[in-house]
């Protein structure tokens, strides 16, 4: 939940860290250096941001403007995130997300035009004869000018280095906000990634401002290139014309290999039988050009990943855990997490993942999981799998969330009430560790600095507001022995949380990214102390939650609580291999229906994870808001990790959660199968709200008309689209690893 009011010591902390709109413009370069080691523990906050969302310049609804103000605006929306990267899907499109809706979203450089909105083609704006790049061709044997066409679309490449890049560096500078541009890549030989790559790329307004003009001082070149080179749609041949791209990565002999085309300068991976592992391959290339060229101004995460099912080596579908090892091995700088906590919370399917959604040589497959999991991904939220494995090989393999916002389905963008999707920050965001350490001295927060606290894993999300402020530390130091020590560090841990940042003190401890170092046999302090803020969230639902409700438990969908927390645990026993036969494994399908790990292939399991602890009301001391705990590991001998869950659902609540706390399918509560729906909404509305009515109000008070029903317009209201998120909320933080001298070595952790 959030504070009812205003903004309070994270607002302010933010905006000394990360903002100051007068100050001068921070550049992100590629220094050949990783910033932490300017200081590993320089000060920061815990800020709040979203990297993957679209505007009309790919599937979007709305323009640039329109989206950037809605998720980092204070007043006419509260969402107010401190970071944000504008990133819509690689290939192209024939719309112009740069011209603004109405008069409310005008500026000098970008004036609204009567007739000319966002969905304006590049042809009706700007001209055809200005896009650039040649015709798509799969083999690029194409030499047809975009230009001659009457109305083109647009390669990514030529948007964001054009015309998307100046808008988010012009909005950067009016807000003093690091606002910037990435992408969702369309993934050779598999489905989406969210990426940027930041070099060049400025926050804060010092370019050249006319009418109808901005002269940006930055640029999103080396972003723009990569699009080119690497993104599975772009089949465009022209090397970025005047730009003269050459894509061949430092070390790889392209001139054997028949899906180089000298005059393209890039891949083109031929289709058919093989033509998913070809296409891995060359993302895989695409991350070592990252890790040779802008290896600290890069990030890699996979999107959606259980989505489209598993890898097909003949296709693009999803992502079995050995790409991910792949894709870390390649850059373990660059591809460090993934996002297994997708967008699309409110759609018919959550997160659009379904069961038979994908086709593989002519066989319907499920998603991944099949559905989500209390709204995460079952690579994820299954205790024991793909991240499990992950992290008991002692990866940096973070945990991410998405708006992936598109749209409000059946409903206004204005509208509070979703079919399909939430905006940045309204429903899910991530609370990452931004440091000062590279940006320019009184300047706003670089995007190198925000791709550094992606990169930290010093991170946590939380969907619906369930809690604002995470401190977990592990300790082993002399200082915390006993009661008084425990009470020493629970002090500290809640006076960081109050401040929104992390324990930082001189001892032996770590923090959510990092690991600490013991000696066979010490013992390990563990403290976590979060928030669940009094208030209202962002809900525009003030009616009892009726999940809860089966249990008796009366509780406003806009005021949730946070029921308990759990510690989950599993050992490190090192890096895999590529050569051995458990650094593949593919998901089993139909997991829904049989949801066995006994039938988890053993290279896409930890099955030494499990919860170790859950605290709740009688196990945590409170403070205010603040929720305290502790505990001792004794003696810990065997490297490990721990990480942390919560949810505003107890155990046992049916359809929602097993006996055990852990999340139940989703597909209870997804509408595209309404007789599979199971729990009523009964409560009944005071004011029926009209038909083809925009509301942007904040308390409807009972199940909205747009909720499923079985049978269909007569039956029963069942918890569906938007309720059904705002009913089932959770947070996931990542992992401290605790490494046992002359035991397993953590290697890609510091």
């Amino acid at each position: 939940m959030r504070v009812a009011i205003t903004r309070t010591q994270i607002a302010t902390a933010v905006a000394a860290v990360l903002s100051a709109a007068t100050m001068a413009p921070a550049l992100a370069k590629d220094s050949g250096k990783p910033a932490v080691e300017v200081g590993p523990r320089a000060e920061g906050v815990y800020a709040t941001g979203d990297f993957h969302n679209h505007t009309t310049c790919s599937d979007g609804s709305i323009s640039m403007q329109k989206l950037i103000k809605k998720v980092t605006d204070t007043q006419d929306t509260p969402w107010g995130l401190d970071w944000f990267v504008q990133a819509g899907h690689g290939g192209n499109g024939n719309r112009n997300c740069t011209l603004v809706e109405d008069a409310s979203l005008s500026s000098e450089p970008y004036p609204f035009v009567e007739g000319r909105g966002p969905t304006t083609t590049w042809a009706n704006s700007i001209g055809a004869a200005a896009v650039k790049g040649n015709t798509g061709s799969s083999d690029g044997s194409s030499s047809t000018p975009l230009s001659s066409q009457a109305s083109p679309s647009m390669w990514r490449w030529q948007s964001l280095q054009e015309l998307q890049y100046p808008v988010a560096e012009y909005l950067s500078g009016q807000k003093g906000l690091p606002v910037f541009v990435g992408m969702e890549s369309v993934v050779a030989g598999h489905e989406h990634t969210s990426m940027s790559v930041v070099s060049g790329q400025v926050v804060g307004k010092n370019g050249v401002v006319g009418p109808g003009s901005y002269v940006p001082v930055g640029d999103a070149n080396a972003l723009a290139q990569w699009s080119y080179c690497f993104d599975r749609g772009d089949t465009d041949n022209s090397r970025g014309g005047a730009n003269n791209w050459d894509c061949s990565v430092p070390g790889i002999d392209y001139s054997t290999n028949p899906d180089w085309k000298a005059n393209a300068a890039k891949l083109f991976p031929a289709g058919g039988v093989g033509s998913g592992v070809r296409g891995h391959n060359k993302t895989v290339d695409a991350l070592k050009w990252m890790a040779s060229y802008h290896p600290y101004t890069s990030y890699y995460v996979p999107a959606h990943l259980e989505r489209a099912g598993p890898f097909n080596p003949d296709g693009n579908n999803g992502f079995n855990i050995e790409h991910l090892r792949n894709f870390n091995n390649a850059a373990p700088k660059v591809a460090f997490g993934f996002e297994s906590q997708p967008g699309h919370g409110a759609s018919d399917n959550r997160g659009e993942y379904s069961p038979d959604r994908n086709s593989i040589g002519g066989v319907r497959v499920d998603s991944v999981g099949g559905t989500t999991w209390g709204g995460t991904g079952v690579y994820a939220g299954q205790v024991g799998g793909v991240w499990d494995a992950l992290l008991g090989e002692g990866r940096n393999w973070w945990f991410f969330a998405s708006s992936d916002w598109h749209n409000r389905g059946s409903f206004s963008a204005d509208d509070r009430r979703s079919t399909q999707d939430f905006y940045p920050g309204e429903y899910q965001r991530d609370y990452v560790m931004v440091r000062k350490t590279s940006r320019d001295k009184g300047g706003p927060a670089n995007p190198q600095e925000i791709v550094d606290g992606l990169r930290s894993g010093n991170s946590f999300a939380a969907s619906g507001q369930l809690i604002d402020r995470l401190a977990f530390v592990a300790c082993s130091d002399n200082r915390f022995k006993g009661d008084a020590g425990a009470a020493e560090l629970e002090a500290i841990a809640l006076q960081a949380a109050k401040n929104g940042t992390e324990v930082n003190i001189n001892a032996n401890c770590a923090v959510m990214g990092e690991k600490l170092k013991i000696n066979n046999n010490d013992d390990v302090l563990v403290t976590v102390v979060v928030r669940d803020p009094s208030g209202t969230n962002y809900s525009p639902y003030t009616f009892p939650n009726p999940s809860l409700l089966q249990i008796s438990k009366t509780q406003p969908l806009n005021k949730p609580e946070l029921d308990h927390f759990d510690v989950i645990s599993g050992l490190v026993t090192g890096m895999i291999k590529p050569s051995l036969a458990n650094y593949s494994g593919q998901w089993p399908d139909n997991w829904v229906d049989n949801p066995d790990m006994n039938t988890v292939p053993a290279g896409a399991k930890n099955t030494s994870a499990g919860v170790v602890k859950t605290f709740g009301n009688g196990t945590w001391t409170t403070d205010g808001d603040y929720k305290v705990a502790s505990f001792r590991l004794s003696g810990v001998k065997a490297t490990q990790y721990l990480r942390l869950r919560g949810s505003n659902l107890p155990a046992s609540v049916p359809y929602e959660t097993d006996a055990d706390g852990n999340p139940l399918a989703d597909i209870y509560t997804n509408a595209s199968d309404a007789s599979k729906l199971r729990i009523p909404c009964t409560t009944q509305m005071t004011t029926q709200i009209p038909a083809n009515t925009v509301y942007t109000g904040t308390s409807i008070d009972g199940c909205p008309a747009h909720l499923a029903r079985f049978p269909a317009v007569t039956g029963q209201q069942y918890v569906s689209y938007d309720v059904a998120a705002w009913s089932d909320l959770w947070f996931y933080s990542n992992p401290i690893f605790i490494e046992v001298k002359n035991g397993t070595i953590v290697a890609n952790v510091k």
